[in-house]
């Protein structure tokens, strides 16, 4: 299939301080050169990347959110399906992706590609059973434990010495230097991601994220990794640099073999003061800075695309170490009537140009 043929729709949408991957997604199939249809989708009506003209989105729509099951969504993509036909979806969202996985076989025979993780492969990386992970992989990860209660906090020094971070299943993490600490991050990770918690010992040093994409079969299609320059008060990366560091590329593949990963993933590692690596986590899908890779000559999101599309890729070529993000903030303007149409019916067609400042009668802007 013609590149200008493929309708390719992809989630995650979110461009705040704490950024969903889905518009750097789109940004790297746009970067590839791209020109056929991207459909966004979404679960809250102020995704910035909803608005985006750049984007050049053919329509989006509001999904269910993932706690209303797997039924609620393939009922929602069978819709959307029928209203603009698509050949591939890239999920970007953790919470989504036992959903979506668990629909693959649906999609296929409505004619939808996707590139993802088998079941098992997700739960092999989770953080409950990382320590596991490390130990069929030869990985080194810190000494961790999960735990659903809290007075467990209170001899964890046995097991996990302090400093540690205090993880949810899916998102957030938060470092204590004491027992008093600890207890603060688990109520507040249980308020917003319930229980089990993950308790997890703490090595400072820098930190490095890797994005890759497997095949399937234990390989690598392609892995570029990144080292954080400045992060946000949330921990994320708000600049980085594509690096070579072959330990970081050795330590990802042997996730890959270790798993036979299929789709996208990030893999965040330490590397302490004295040269040690450790397996932090690794991420199911693509992270928000992956249009670095594109940046860098590596674009793993096309490649995800034409996977999911049925076309054979080798593995891409060399990335160009050097290359920096910086991610920038600004405010874009947006038509309230294309607000109100998501709103109230759930789906838009961006209806018409950008809104350009007015200008004065002092031939000025106001």
């Amino acid at each position: 299939m013609a590149q200008r043929d493929l309708t390719i729709a992809v989630t995650g949408l979110n461009a705040t301080d704490n950024p969903g991957p889905g518009v750097g997604v789109i940004r790297s199939l746009r970067a590839s050169g791209f020109r056929g249809r991207i459909v966004g989708l979404t679960y809250d009506t102020l995704d910035p990347g909803l608005y985006s003209q750049d984007l050049d989105l053919a329509g989006s729509f509001l999904l269910p959110y993932p706690s209303e099951g797997t039924g609620a969504l393939g009922d929602r993509l069978r819709y959307i399906h029928e209203r603009i036909p698509l050949d591939v979806i890239i999920p970007t969202l953790d919470a989504e992706l036992p959903s979506m996985i668990a629909l693959e076989g649906e999609l296929r025979e409505m004619g939808i590609g996707t590139f993802l993780p088998t079941r098992e492969q997700f739960d092999m990386r989770s953080k409950v059973k990382l320590a596991d992970l490390g130990k069929k992989a030869g990985i080194t990860v810190p000494a961790s434990k999960v735990i659903s209660d809290e007075r467990e906090l209170y001899k964890i020094h046995d097991e996990v010495p302090f400093p540690l971070m205090v993880k949810g299943v899916f998102y957030g993490a938060t470092l204590a230097r004491t027992v008093d600490e600890a207890l603060i991050a688990f109520r507040t990770t249980v308020a917003k991601w319930g229980l089990p918690v993950i308790v997890q010992r703490f090595h400072p040093g820098e930190e490095y994220d890797v994005v890759a994409v497997g095949d399937g079969a234990g390989g690598m299609v392609g892995a570029v990794p990144m080292k954080k320059m400045f992060l946000t008060d949330k921990g994320k990366a708000w600049a980085g640099v594509a690096v070579r560091d072959p330990a970081l590329l050795e330590l990802t593949a042997r996730f890959m073999a270790a798993t036979k990963w299929r789709g996208p993933c990030e893999t965040e590692i330490m590397r302490t003061e004295d040269g040690s690596y450790f397996l932090i986590e690794v991420n199911p899908r693509f992270p928000a800075w992956c249009y670095l890779a594109a940046g860098a000559g590596s674009n793993l999101p096309w490649a995800v695309a034409q996977l999911a599309a049925g076309e054979a890729m080798e593995p891409l070529g060399e990335f160009r170490a050097g290359t920096m993000f910086v991610r920038i903030a600004l405010d874009q303007i947006a038509r309230m009537e294309d607000f109100q149409q998501i709103t109230s019916t759930g789906e838009m067609r961006l209806g018409g140009p950008i809104l350009e400042p007015v200008p004065s009668r002092q031939g000025g802007l106001r």
